[in-house]
């Protein structure tokens, strides 16, 4: 059953509005959203519309690892430094930009590589930290790392003054909540006790008698030079600390920030609609500003017409009586009937699910400024005019 995308969705009612004007007050919005909802399509097709019709320069930025924006903006590649999205790309999809759209996506390596060399006190220390082994195992393979040098590059990118909006699409929900709490997390474990347990032997050279049980054992286990590299890397990092705190507060001074704002996106699936609701929960907790909530895949409103309701029982009821009146030009009767009989029951079946929706959007409507619905799309998104499409249904 194909529907269609252009008729109200099934609980318009309790939207307030679009997301121009909310992007157009904003610097920052981060959209977040369990997997497979359309997360990363939504933020792209919001920042396509960003560009095309408020102006400026708008970037969008993936911190996921998956690489699906790439695709909905029809690049073959792209990475840490930005691309530009061409005007001509807009113009094949019948749209003359007032603004420029731009696109990145998270490269972890690069950017711990960058920030090093930032915060290094001196060139030695900096081609130290970079030839440390397990450095280079972290910044690689880490999610945590991984984390928290996506809050440090949308703090630099935002600092630099290069965009009036960047619009970040986050990990999945639960790992985005990793993704807020990533420079608190960090700045807590450069003043932890465990860090100066780790390095105090090393950095005075005499193991006291309470942790030399455990280095013995260690060294055993690991062998001496794993621990010569996890000291080394420690000692190194700590010549950075002041750096890193002021860095951590900054980022998380630019989240709370009034320019700063989140949209959640979901569907009205149980599962997703539950994590929209655990992720709304915990930007309360935290006093983040909730901009808008997009729930993507919303069934049509005309499902929840009372006389169109009225119309399939009627088919449902009456389906041999209709189509004995409709004739033999139509097909054999009993055919026809079934046929009349299947769409009436069809419609109603999806009624069902359209109140549902309609009642749980009145459920999760409640605390975002904006909530906006888009419907069934006809066919995947895989190009510039495909987000300009979907990015009408939440404009």
């Amino acid at each position: 059953m194909s529907l269609v995308t252009d008729a109200p969705v099934a609980g318009a009612e309790h939207t307030a509005g679009g997301l121009e004007q909310l992007l157009a007050a904003k610097e920052i919005v981060i959209s977040c959203g369990s997997g497979g909802v359309g997360k990363t399509t939504t933020a792209a097709a919001a920042g396509a519309m960003a560009a095309a019709h408020l102006g400026g320069k708008v970037l969008v930025l993936t911190v996921d690892p998956a690489k699906r924006l790439a695709n909905a903006l029809g690049l073959e590649r792209f990475g840490n430094v930005e691309t530009r999205i061409s005007t001509e790309a807009f113009q094949d999809a019948g749209v003359e930009p007032r603004g420029e759209l731009w696109a990145a996506m998270l490269d972890t390596k690069q950017s711990w590589d960058d920030l090093i060399r930032l915060h290094a006190p001196d060139a030695q220390t900096r081609e130290a930290i970079l030839a440390n082994p397990l450095y280079q195992n972290i910044t690689g393979k880490f999610v945590q790392s991984h984390d928290y040098i996506a809050m440090e590059r949308l703090y630099e990118i935002h600092a630099s003054g290069r965009y009036d909006l960047i619009v970040v699409d986050t990990p999945p929900t639960r790992n985005a909540i990793d993704f807020l709490e990533a420079p608190g997390r960090m700045a807590d474990f450069f003043s932890s006790r465990l860090l100066r347990w780790l390095t105090v032997p090393y950095r005075s050279k005499v193991v006291n008698f309470a942790s030399k049980p455990f280095y013995t054992m260690a060294d055993r286990i690991l062998g001496s030079q794993f621990l010569e590299d996890i000291a080394e890397f420690f000692l190194l990092f700590q010549t950075m600390y002041e750096g890193f705190i002021e860095r951590s507060q900054a980022v998380e001074r630019t989240l709370e920030d009034r320019g700063t704002t989140f949209v959640v996106i979901s569907t009205l699936e149980s599962a997703p609609a539950a994590e929209a609701e655990f992720f709304i929960d915990a930007l309360a907790e935290r006093k983040f500003h909730l901009g808008g909530l997009v729930l993507n895949k919303v069934l049509p409103g005309f499902l929840l017409d009372k006389g169109a309701a009225e119309v399939a029982e009627r088919l449902c009821r009456d389906g041999s009586e209709l189509a004995a009146a409709i004739g033999d030009g139509a097909g054999p009767p009993d055919a026809l009937a079934r046929v009349l009989t299947e769409i009436g029951e069809s419609f109603l079946n999806f009624r069902v699910v359209a109140a549902r929706e309609a009642e749980m959007m009145a459920g999760l409507a409640e605390r975002p400024e904006v909530v906006v619905a888009a419907p069934y799309m006809e066919s995947d998104i895989h190009d510039l005019a495909g987000l300009l499409r979907l990015g009408e249904h939440v404009w």
